[in-house]
């Protein structure tokens, strides 16, 4: 099984809908996109994002399922410099502190303890494993049993915060290091391949992550999530 993870064209935000750029980039996502064998389409409840899948949908004819807890996440909380935003905060961990997140619990640290963002990460990674479940595999522990798992396709759009915790859970990767070190850009595409052996143990390997060359010429660069809802 292929999971295709889509981030949004440029957006709107105060409209939550894409700008004229964000609807081209959506267009040229779904030509490229349509090379890739969908068998299923999924999105956020957001303006940006399901305008996002529906230039796919249309392109593939295949209709689309909304995930409400895929909505861009929310971050901040008391005390917490920078509103909280999980981007900037890891970075700092890192650059300022030296913080190791791979021998840290991060969601310890008191930038993290007691920000929204910890709490959406967690809800994320168990509502991915409900997803994964009714394709095939079941997470149990850092890997996945492959229950019956199908040579399917399936793509997710949805935002740089929400696809961030989705992404870390399938890898077992600390959610705010990825958004330091795996940003990825407008409409990129990223995608994980679960291998198909029933009754075994498998684990995701990485096949493709932010390709934007489909953006060519219409690209914003690379930019991080401002907007927290």
């Amino acid at each position: 099984m292929r999971m295709i993870f889509v981030r949004h064209g440029e957006p709107d935000y105060e409209h939550d809908c894409l700008t004229e750029t964000g609807r081209k980039q959506a267009a040229a996502a779904a030509e490229r996109l349509a090379m890739e064998g969908i068998t299923a389409i999924y999105t956020s409840p957001n303006g940006r994002a399901r305008e996002t899948a529906e230039a796919t949908a249309r392109k593939t004819g295949i209709g689309i399922t909304v995930l409400d807890y895929m909505h861009e996440i929310s971050w901040g909380g008391e005390g917490i410099p920078e509103h909280g935003h999980p981007w900037t905060l890891a970075e700092w961990m890192i650059d300022r502190e030296g913080f190791d997140f791979y021998r840290r619990d991060w969601k310890d640290h008191p930038w993290f303890a007691g920000n929204a963002a910890t709490e959406y990460s967690g809800m994320i990674a168990g509502k991915i494993d409900q997803l994964l479940l009714k394709h095939g595999y079941r997470h149990e522990g850092g890997r996945f049993l492959c229950d019956g798992g199908t040579e399917e396709t399936i793509a997710l759009f949805s935002h740089g915060g929400s696809g961030a915790c989705a992404l870390a859970h399938l890898l077992a990767l600390p959610f705010p290091y990825v958004c330091t070190v795996m940003p990825y850009e407008y409409t990129s595409v990223s995608i994980r391949e679960f291998p198909v052996r029933k009754g075994e143990y498998v684990h995701p390997r990485i096949e493709l992550f932010n390709d934007a060359a489909h953006i060519r010429g219409i690209s914003s660069g690379l930019q991080i999530q401002a907007e927290s809802e």
